[in-house]
């Protein structure tokens, strides 16, 4: 396939041709029948959403009122008492938001999704089948997420397990201390399932200061341990940016994502990536008994990581792409970029500049996984 008049991140106006889901050449005037009109749009890496939670989103149906109590045990509850009331089913809400998702732009998405012994392994089911339904638009990781803790529910670990054999491909985790009270133990068990079934790991990590500085040492000292470099993520990671732990993130090549909240500093994006961190963007919950906000929009949530960091500058605004592009397909352990012998794993946005693309958020004109478009106008193909 043959993609005409494309600015590959701004650049100059070019022809790129996709065979075999790889970018095979770029230039001007390339001939070819099998061809699709970029109309001169901004050319970039596919967006990845590098942590979101299909499992609890309401996109799509009638707004609720927000009845949570404050602080994270308040939300999980509220969570726990909405969820299976509901107007459609955790598949049908999954795989619709999934859907948006894609069609703004995103063809790579890690997913949480929830287990405990309340729902059990019912939402995980839930975003495996989304998974499946768009298993031609995109490419998928499941999380096995404990969001009730591990330790504080009798059962939950011997869950986990079953959700990494039903199919999840990494299991999670929930601020260790903070929540569930025993950092070294709700550890052990993360890191045990991960080892024996060989999977990766993506920890949330809300505890600050000292606390969760803490808890990224007793993190990187199992990654140290077990040899997993590379295979690590810690999600929010707000003890950052922390006396030494970015050298410490990067020694131990663990990653981090970013959901730019507004409620907390932003993470030292420069910083991070000057070490060498993996650095990914996600939309966390969207339209959820959690929040009130969100749209399945990675564009948009790249301009809020803009706006939350008060960059002005094109090169700081470029630096957000790259960060919602290159560096969530990083997190997730895959190859992405715009040069020939790339994945053909890409979005053009209207604009006449990267910055103002971002700026403007105008609908996706083209959305193309493994070389083929998938979605365009901002619609599913």
């Amino acid at each position: 396939m043959l993609i005409r008049s494309v600015r590959p991140w701004g650049g100059d106006e070019v022809d790129v041709r996709c065979e075999d889901g790889l970018i095979t050449q770029i230039g001007p005037n390339l001939t070819g029948d099998d061809w699709v009109d970029g109309k001169g749009g901004v050319l970039l890496p596919a967006f990845v959403d590098a942590h979101a939670h299909l499992d609890s989103t309401r996109l799509g149906l009638p707004f609720r009122r927000h009845t949570a109590e404050p602080g994270l045990a308040g939300l999980i509850e509220n969570d726990r008492r909405n969820w299976r009331t509901a107007e459609r089913t955790v598949a049908e809400r999954a795989t619709h938001t999934l859907g948006r998702t894609i069609a703004s732009g995103a063809t790579r998405v890690r997913s949480h999704a929830q287990v405990d012994v309340d729902s059990g392994l019912e939402k995980l089911e839930g975003v495996l089948a989304a998974r499946e339904a768009h298993r031609d638009h995109a490419d998928v990781q499941v999380v096995a997420f404990p969001q009730c803790g591990i330790l504080r529910e009798k059962g939950t670990a011997e869950l986990l397990e079953e959700a990494l054999l039903l199919g999840a491909d990494l299991i999670g985790g929930l601020d260790p201390a903070g929540y569930d009270r025993d950092p070294v133990g709700h550890l052990d068990v993360v890191f045990d399932l991960a080892s024996r079934h060989q999977r990766g790991v993506d920890v949330h990590l809300h505890d600050a200061g000292s606390l969760g500085a803490f808890q990224v040492e007793l993190i990187c000292e199992r990654v140290a341990a077990l040899g997993m470099q590379g295979k690590v993520t810690i999600s929010h990671c707000f003890a950052l940016p922390g006396e030494g732990l970015v050298d410490l993130l990067a020694s131990h090549d663990v990653a981090v994502t970013t959901v730019a909240p507004g409620t907390r500093d932003p993470l030292p994006l420069q910083e991070l990536r000057w070490a060498g961190v993996r650095v990914g963007l996600g939309q966390d919950g969207i339209r959820d008994y959690w929040s009130p906000y969100g749209d399945g929009d990675m564009l948009d949530r790249t301009w809020q990581l803009a706006f939350r960091n008060g960059f002005r500058r094109d090169e700081q605004i470029e630096m957000c792409v790259d960060v919602a592009t290159r560096g969530g397909a990083s997190v997730l352990g895959v190859e992405s970029g715009l040069s020939e012998g790339a994945p053909a794993e890409l979005v053009v946005v209207p604009g006449d500049s990267v910055a103002a693309a971002v700026m403007d958020r105008a609908q996706r004109t083209l959305v193309i996984h493994k070389g083929n478009v998938v979605a365009a106008e901002g619609e599913l193909l």
